[in-house]
């Protein structure tokens, strides 16, 4: 396990986070889909980043 991929892993979940409390507050679509796609590529490149 590298830094870079618990990085990416944690900054995956933070945007996931941030991203359902968005959607709890009612905010723009939007801006709830842009932190749904980069926690997304956030999660997937942290992922497989453990693998290689």
């Amino acid at each position: 396990m590298s830094g870079v991929s618990i990085l990416l892993v944690f900054v995956g979940l933070f945007l996931l986070g941030g991203a359902i409390s968005f959607w709890k507050q009612r905010m723009p679509k939007g801006v709830i889909t842009l932190l749904g796609v980069g926690a997304a590529l956030s999660l997937i490149a942290g992922i497989l980043r453990l693998e290689a």
